[in-house]
């Protein structure tokens, strides 16, 4: 087995843009949950899509959480981990997601309707 080491944010930041499914943890009034997400990196963001009436949805526009990605070998016993933590917010602003919608391939593996855009700066 490897020995534990710090990636660099380089490193970080190249693993997020090759991702498309992550976990969010985030605090509810109820207690902690973690849920996939499809994802994307815009700049320097983490973007998903949710809906208004989903945990992370109903949990307010700005929210404290932790995003995590990763790829684990489990033969090698090799592996990485990035983790982002931060207050995402909901992005309201249309242009903002117009040009999401337009540059970016944001497309969800969950049924239904999926409106309320969430970045992670």
């Amino acid at each position: 087995m490897s020995d534990l080491a710090d990636l660099s944010y380089e490193t970080c930041h190249r693993l997020l843009q090759e991702g498309s499914v992550g976990r969010v943890a985030v605090c509810t009034p109820s207690g902690p949950r973690i849920l996939p997400v499809n994802y994307t990196v815009a700049d320097e963001a983490i973007v998903f899509r949710t809906t208004p009436y989903s945990v992370l949805g109903s949990v307010g526009g700005s929210m404290s959480l932790a995003f995590e990605v990763d790829s684990l070998d489990y033969r090698s016993h090799e592996g990485w981990s990035v983790v982002a933590i931060g207050r995402a917010s909901v992005i309201h602003d249309a242009e903002e997601i117009a040009s999401l919608r337009a540059e970016l391939d944001l497309e969800t593996w969950a049924t239904g309707s999926r409106q309320l855009y969430v970045k992670l700066p």
